[in-house]
């Protein structure tokens, strides 16, 4: 298996985070956004290549290799609901970041871009108020979502001084080693 992706996407990560947990022997490519959109047709990564299997977004991505280990994936209705919050405010996140850096446009300067900027607050303040695990290992839901936060931290997009509950959780993220492995890195 191959996975193809960069240090610093929180969508990569999770991957990473995964094939450390599960143990299975895949090679790490980095790749840019030049070569992401010549070797994926979302033109994006993650990509997983495994024999003649090619897997382009993270949740199917994890699926197969929690799969390949005999192990299931978003089992829960609650957790599959935080995930796809989690998604959605990392999407919003990531929006504004790529629009700023590839074309030099902010919040300020487009109704759309304010209007994810609102998503990721209240997104968060609603997952905020969630219950989460207080001991490792956390779940799929709460894997995606400490990456998130880490991920947005990294990138100077949010600040958890309101969110208690999610800097509890990132905390207690960063005491896993595989956590702390795969963390972002330019």
């Amino acid at each position: 298996m191959e996975l193809y992706g960069s240090y610093t996407s929180p969508f990569v990560r999770h991957c990473r985070i995964a094939l450390l947990q599960t143990e299975l022997e895949c090679e790490f490519l980095e790749i840019d956004a030049t070569q992401s959109a010549t070797l994926s047709p979302t033109k994006k990564v993650p990509l997983l290549v495994d024999c003649e299997l090619k897997l382009t977004d993270s949740t199917s991505i994890l699926t197969h290799l929690y799969e390949l280990v005999g192990e299931g994936f978003l089992t829960d209705l609650e957790e599959v609901e935080l995930y796809h919050m989690t998604n959605t405010v990392l999407d919003a996140c990531v929006n504004l970041v790529l629009l700023a850096k590839f074309d030099g446009i902010t919040a300020d300067q487009s109704v759309y871009l304010t209007r994810q900027k609102d998503r990721i607050q209240s997104g968060l303040e609603a997952i905020n108020n969630k219950t989460f695990s207080q001991a490792l290992p956390l779940t799929q839901a709460e894997t995606r979502l400490a990456v998130f936060l880490d991920w947005a931290i990294f990138r100077n997009q949010i600040s958890l001084d309101a969110f208690p509950a999610l800097q509890q959780l990132l905390d207690l993220a960063q005491t896993d080693p595989i956590f702390t492995q795969t963390a972002p890195k330019e």
